[in-house]
C-alpha cells in the first residue's frame, strides 16, 4: 500500500471521517508503532484526526444505513457525508481511504472513482484503536452512549432480519423435516425394542402383526397371553383392520406359544414403553401431516410437482425457499450429493446425476438408461416451481400440477416417442388454472411482451427470408460448378488415334 489518506469509521450513532497524519511512506513501516499506540489516545491522537462526525438522526435511519452497509450499498446519507469531508481527487492522484467492511469497497469506488478503498492489517489496526477510543475522540458522547446505541442497534437489526409473515415461512418446514427424520429413527429402534422385549413372553406375535403401531396396540390390548379368549376376538379384529382371521390366529398362537411367563412389574414395565413408543408413532403421523398442510401454503407448486417430503427436504437443504429458487437448476439435481460430487471430481471419475430428488417417484419410473435424463429435467422444473412459490403474489399450485403434467410426458416421450407439451402451452394451461392470479403483470409488462413477441415473429420471417436466399444463391453456384467440370471433362477426354496421326502428318508436311 501506497498511503492512507482518511479512515471511514462506522459507528451506531454516525459516520467518522478520520485523517491520516502519518506521512505516506511511514504507514505500512511504522506498523508495530499504530499497534502500541491502541490504547495510549496521547500516542494514537499523533496519528489521525478526527475530520468530521455526521450523527444519525435517528433509530430508522440508523438501522436503514446498517442495512446498506451490509448489502455493501452506499447510501445517500453516506455518500453526501464523503462528498462533503473528503477532498476530490483525480485518476492519477487519487485519495486511499480505509473501510472496516470490505463488501463497502466496490460501491465506494463506482461511486467516487477518485478513491481507493484498502481493508488490510494496517486499516484493521487503526479501526481497533478509534473503537477502544471512541467515547473521547467524538465530541459530545458519554460514557455509556455508545455501548446503549449500540445495543439498541443490535436488537432492531436483528428483529429486522428475523421478521417474517406468519402464512409464508419456511424455517418451520426445516425445523418440522429434521425432526420428522429424527422421529423415523427413533420410533424404528423403539419399536424393534418392544417387540424383542415382549417377545419374550409371546414371540408369535411379531410375525403375525409387523405393522409397529398395530403391534403396540395389540400388545397393549393383550398384555398377558393367558387372557386371550374366544370372546375377545372382535376386540382384538378391531385393532387389526377388522381382519377376523388374523385376530383368530392371535388367538390360536396365544395357546401354544413358546414364549415364558412375565411377573406384573415386567409386565407393567413393557406397557408404558409400548405406550411411550405409540404417542410417539401417533405423534409422527400428525407432524407429517402438518408437515404437509405447511408445504401446501409456503411451497404449492413444488409439493404438487415433486412431493412433500422431498420439496421439504430440498428448501431444508438449501436453507430457505429463498436460496433453493435462486440456485440453477444443475445444482438442485444434485443437491444432497455433495460428498460424491467432489469425490467424482478429485478422482476425475463420473459425477453424481442426482442428489435428494431421487427420492422422487418420477426418476425410479424411469428406465436405467433414461435416469440421468429424467433427473435433469425433473430438476430444471423443480427450480421453475420453487421460483413460482418464492415470487409469487398469491400462493396456488396450477403451475405445479401443469409442471408435473409435463414430467409424465416426458416420462412418456421416452418409452414410446410421443412428443411432449410444450412450455409456451404449458404456461397458457396453467394461467387457465388459475395462475394467472399468482402473476398479475401490468398494462406496460403486457405492452412489452406483446413487442418482444411481435420483434420476434418479425426476426422470425427475416430469419427464415435470409435462409431462402442464401440457399438460392448456393443452388445457383452448385449448379454454375457443376456444368463447369462438365465442360473440362469434355475437353479432356482422350484423342482417337486417327487425329493423332492427321497430326503427325501435318507436322512433317510443315
Amino acid at each position: 500500500m501506497a498511503g492512507l489518506d482518511y479512515i471511514l469509521y462506522e459507528e451506531p450513532t454516525g459516520y467518522g471521517i478520520f485523517k491520516v497524519k502519518l506521512q505516506q511512506d511511514d504507514i505500512g513501516a511504522r506498523q508495530k508503532d499504530v499497534e502500541n499506540a491502541e490504547q495510549d489516545l496521547a500516542k494514537f491522537s499523533k496519528m489521525v484526526e478526527l475530520v468530521s462526525f455526521a450523527p444519525f438522526k435517528g433509530a430508522a435511519q440508523a438501522l436503514e444505513n446498517m442495512d446498506d452497509i451490509t448489502e455493501g450499498l452506499v447510501s445517500d446519507y453516506l455518500k453526501s457525508v464523503i462528498e462533503l469531508n473528503i477532498p476530490k481527487g483525480s485518476k492519477k492522484s487519487k485519495i486511499s481511504v480505509g473501510i472496516s467492511d470490505r463488501n463497502l469497497g466496490p460501491s465506494i469506488t463506482a461511486t467516487f472513482p477518485y478513491i481507493d478503498c484498502y481493508w488490510n492489517e494496517v486499516v484493521q489496526d487503526f479501526i481497533r484503536a478509534i473503537r477502544y477510543h471512541g467515547v473521547k475522540m467524538f465530541k459530545g458522547l458519554q460514557d455509556g452512549d455508545l455501548e446503549k446505541a449500540e445495543l439498541g442497534l443490535a436488537h432492531a437489526y436483528s428483529r429486522a432480519k428475523v421478521k417474517f409473515s406468519v402464512q409464508k415461512n419456511d424455517n418451520h418446514i426445516i425445523q418440522a423435516i429434521a425432526t420428522l427424520d429424527q422421529l423415523d429413527k427413533d420410533v424404528n429402534t423403539f419399536a424393534m425394542r418392544v417387540k424383542e422385549w415382549y417377545g419374550w413372553h409371546f414371540p408369535e406375535l411379531a410375525k403375525l402383526v409387523p405393522d409397529n403401531k398395530k403391534f403396540c396396540k395389540v400388545m397393549l390390548f393383550v398384555k398377558d397371553k393367558a387372557s386371550l379368549t374366544p370372546e375377545s376376538l372382535h376386540d382384538l379384529a378391531a385393532l387389526v383392520d377388522e381382519d377376523a382371521s388374523v385376530a383368530q390366529k392371535i388367538i390360536d398362537a396365544a395357546r401354544i406359544s413358546m414364549g415364558q411367563d412375565v411377573s406384573e412389574s415386567d409386565m407393567k414395565n413393557m406397557s408404558a414403553f409400548a405406550e411411550k413408543t405409540l404417542h410417539m408413532i401417533e405423534y409422527r403421523e400428525s407432524l407429517s401431516k402438518y408437515l404437509t398442510d405447511k408445504m401446501h401454503v409456503v411451497a404449492p407448486n413444488l409439493s404438487e410437482l415433486i412431493g412433500e417430503v422431498v420439496g421439504a427436504r430440498l428448501i431444508s437443504h438449501s436453507g430457505s425457499l429463498t436460496n433453493l429458487s435462486k440456485q440453477a437448476a444443475s445444482t438442485v439435481q444434485i443437491l444432497g450429493a455433495e460428498k460424491a460430487l467432489f469425490r467424482a471430481l478429485k478422482t476425475k471419475g463420473n459425477t453424481p446425476k442426482y442428489g435428494l430428488i431421487y427420492q422422487s417417484s418420477f426418476i425410479g419410473r424411469a428406465a436405467p438408461k433414461n435416469k440421468g435424463r429424467i433427473s435433469r429435467y425433473l430438476a430444471n422444473k423443480c427450480s421453475i416451481a420453487s421460483r413460482i412459490d418464492n415470487f409469487a403474489d398469491q400462493p396456488t399450485n396450477a403451475f405445479g400440477k401443469v409442471l408435473k403434467e409435463q414430467v409424465e410426458q416426458r416420462l412418456e416421450f421416452y418409452e414410446t416417442g410421443k412428443a411432449p407439451m410444450k412450455n409456451a402451452d404449458a404456461v397458457k394451461e396453467a394461467m387457465e388454472l388459475g395462475g394467472a392470479d399468482a402473476v398479475k403483470p401490468t398494462a406496460e409488462e403486457v405492452e412489452e411482451e406483446i413487442g418482444k413477441s411481435v420483434s420476434v415473429e418479425k426476426d422470425d420471417e427475416e430469419k427464415k427470408e435470409e435462409k431462402k436466399e442464401k440457399k438460392e444463391k448456393k443452388d445457383k453456384k452448385d449448379k454454375k460448378h457443376k456444368h463447369k467440370d462438365k465442360k473440362h471433362k469434355h475437353k479432356s477426354k482422350k484423342r482417337k488415334p486417327e487425329d493423332d496421326e492427321e497430326h503427325k502428318s501435318k507436322k512433317s508436311k510443315h
